[in-house]
C-alpha cells in the first residue's frame, strides 16, 4: 500500500504538551492516518517524528516555537482531511464557562499585569524551554509547579536554589501531581478537605495516598509534588525541606505523609533529620526500601495502602471485598501460573513489586525497584513482568497512557494469548487530566478474549468526585467479568492469592 507523507509547520505558535497528545490522538484516529504527531519543533521531538517516519525528507525547517503537524496516511486525500480537521480543532476560540472568549496572556508578564492576586505558575512547554519560564515566574514572586520534564539537573538545582532563597515552592520538574489549597493541579483528583498533608516525589504515589484518604471519609490540607529527582544527590531534596516547613506552619495541616522511591542516603538523613524537629507526626513510604531509620514521631510504611492506613490511623474497610473470598472463585488456568502486571502509574508498578516480592514471587521490571532485575536482564528470565508503560520507552511520540489508554492494547492483548500467563494486573487512574472512559477503552480492548483467558485483575485510583466516578468505573469493569479490587495493593493480593491456589 502506498504512503502518503504530510507536514505543516505553524511558526511561533503554542499549545501544551498535553493539548498535543489528546490532539494527535484524535488525528491517529481519523480515517485513512497511519500514525499522526502534533509536536512543539524542538530538537528531541523532530529526533521523535523522524524515527517514525513522519517527516519528508526526515527533516523540518521548524524551530522550537513553532508547531509542527507531521501524518503519514494510505492516501494525499486522507492526510488532507486529517490536516483539516487538525488546524479547525487549532482554530477554535476558547471560551470561559460564560461563553465569553477567553483571555490567553501571550507570556508570565502579561499574565502577572493582567490578573491581581496570583502566585502560581503551571509550566507546560518543552524542556528546552522551561527552565527559562520558570525564571521568568519565579522573578515576578510566583511559586511554580513544573509539569515539564526534559529539564537538565543543573537547571533544576539552579531554579531550586533561586526559589530557595526567594522563599517559594520550585515544584518539579516533572511534576504530574499537585493539590494546593483543595485545587487539583495536572493529573490530579476532586479530594475531600481534612488535615492530612502529602509531599510526593511520585505522581501516581500521591493520587492513590491522597484518594485512599479521601474515600475512606478523612480529607488532603494540601499535596506538594517536589519532582522525581528532588531527593536524589543532585538536588539534595530542596523542595522537600521547603515543603515540610510549610506543612509545618500550615494550621489545617495535622499530619504528613512523605511519598518516594528510596533516596539517595545522605539526602534521606537530612530529610530524616529534619522530620524529627517537626512538631507534627509523619508516614514515610520508601517504595522499594525494606525500612528506614526514623525518628519517635515518623512511621514506616512499605506500601501506599500502609502509608494511607498509616495517616488515618487505622485499617481501610472495603466493604464487599475479601481477598480470600475472590480467590477461591477464580482459579488460573490449567498450566498458567505467570502474573504479569501493565501500569500506567509509576509508583503503582514500583508497588506492585514491592508486594509480589514479598509474596514470594521472583519479579522483574523495566521500572524496577532496588533488588529487582531490569526485565531485559539475563537474571529476569522466567520472573513476573511488572512494567510500567508511561516510562519514556513507551511514551516517545505518543501519549501518556492516562491519557491515551490505547498505548498499552498491544501489551494486554498479548498477555491473554500467552499460555502461561495466570493474571493480568492493570490500574486504570482517573481524575482530571486523564481519559474521560480508561473503563470503558479497557472494556472494548479486552472484549473478544476466549473463556480460558488470564484472569484480569484492576484497581481503580480515584475518587467519587471525579468527573469519570469511581464507582460507575468499577461497575463498568465488572459488568465485563473483570475483577476489581479497592486499591493496587489489594489487586496484588488477590494476583497472588489466584495463582498461590493448588
Amino acid at each position: 500500500m502506498s504512503t502518503f507523507i504530510l507536514n505543516e509547520i505553524r511558526k511561533g505558535f503554542y499549545l501544551d504538551s498535553v493539548a498535543l497528545m489528546r490532539l494527535s490522538r484524535q488525528i491517529a484516529a481519523s480515517p485513512g492516518i497511519a500514525e499522526a504527531a502534533l509536536m512543539m519543533g524542538t530538537p528531541s521531538n523532530v529526533a521523535i517524528m523522524r524515527n517514525a517516519g513522519i517527516l519528508k525528507d526526515g527533516k523540518t525547517d521548524a524551530q522550537g516555537n513553532d508547531l509542527v503537524i507531521a501524518m503519514r496516511a494510505d492516501s494525499e486525500a486522507a492526510a488532507r482531511a486529517a490536516l483539516t480537521e487538525a488546524e479547525k480543532e487549532l482554530d477554535k476560540p476558547k471560551t470561559q464557562a460564560d461563553g465569553a472568549s477567553a483571555w490567553r496572556p501571550r507570556s508570565i508578564a502579561a499574565a502577572v499585569a493582567g490578573v491581581d492576586g496570583l502566585n502560581l505558575a503551571l509550566i507546560s512547554v518543552p524542556g528546552d524551554f522551561a527552565a527559562a519560564e520558570a525564571r521568568k515566574a519565579l522573578s515576578r514572586g510566583l511559586h511554580v509547579m513544573m509539569f515539564s520534564d526534559n529539564v537538565s539537573i543543573e537547571d533544576e538545582r539552579s531554579l531550586k536554589e533561586q526559589a530557595r532563597e526567594s522563599g517559594l515552592l520550585m515544584m518539579g520538574p516533572d511534576c504530574g501531581t499537585a493539590v494546593i489549597g483543595g485545587a487539583p493541579l495536572a493529573f490530579a483528583n476532586r479530594l475531600k478537605r481534612g488535615g492530612v498533608g502529602i509531599i510526593g516525589a511520585s505522581g501516581t504515589g500521591t493520587q492513590e495516598v491522597s484518594c485512599l484518604i479521601s474515600e475512606a471519609g478523612e480529607g488532603i490540607s494540601h499535596a506538594i509534588g517536589v519532582g522525581g529527582r528532588d531527593l536524589k544527590k543532585d538536588i539534595g531534596g530542596i523542595t522537600t525541606l521547603m515543603a515540610i516547613d510549610a506543612l509545618d506552619q500550615d494550621s489545617a495541616t495535622e499530619r504528613v505523609v512523605l511519598i518516594s522511591k528510596p533516596p539517595h542516603p545522605d539526602v534521606a538523613k537530612v530529610v530524616i533529620d529534619r522530620i524529627s524537629k517537626s512538631p507534627k507526626p509523619y508516614t514515610v513510604c520508601f517504595i522499594g526500601a525494606d525500612s528506614a531509620d526514623l525518628p519517635s514521631n515518623a512511621t514506616f510504611a512499605p506500601t501506599l495502602k500502609a502509608a494511607s492506613e498509616a495517616a488515618l490511623g487505622r485499617a481501610i474497610v472495603n466493604d464487599g471485598f475479601d481477598v480470600k473470598v475472590e480467590a477461591k472463585q477464580l482459579a488460573p488456568r490449567k498450566g498458567a501460573s505467570r502474573i504479569e502486571g501493565l501500569y500506567c502509574g509509576g509508583t503503582l508498578c514500583a508497588e506492585a513489586q514491592v508486594i509480589l516480592k514479598a509474596g514470594g514471587r521472583q519479579v522483574a521490571s523495566n521500572a524496577a525497584i532496588p533488588g529487582v532485575p531490569d526485565f531485559e536482564h539475563a537474571d529476569a528470565k522466567g520472573r513476573e513482568r511488572i512494567i510500567d508503560l508511561g516510562a519514556d520507552e513507551y511514551t516517545k511520540g505518543k501519549p501518556h497512557p492516562m491519557i491515551d489508554p490505547s498505548v498499552r492494547d498491544d501489551a494486554i492483548r498479548a498477555a491473554l494469548k500467552d499460555p502461561p500467563i495466570a493474571v493480568v494486573l492493570v490500574d486504570l487512574v482517573i481524575g482530571y487530566g486523564a481519559h474521560a472512559d480508561p473503563a470503558g477503552h479497557l472494556v472494548e480492548t479486552v472484549a473478544d478474549r476466549g473463556p480460558d483467558a488470564p484472569h484480569i485483575v484492576a484497581s481503580v485510583c480515584g475518587t467519587e468526585q471525579d468527573p469519570q466516578v469511581r464507582s460507575e468505573q468499577a461497575r463498568r469493569l465488572r459488568a465485563a467479568g473483570i475483577h476489581v479490587a479497592p486499591s493496587n495493593a489489594d489487586a496484588c493480593e488477590l494476583a497472588l492469592a489466584i495463582v498461590n491456589r493448588t
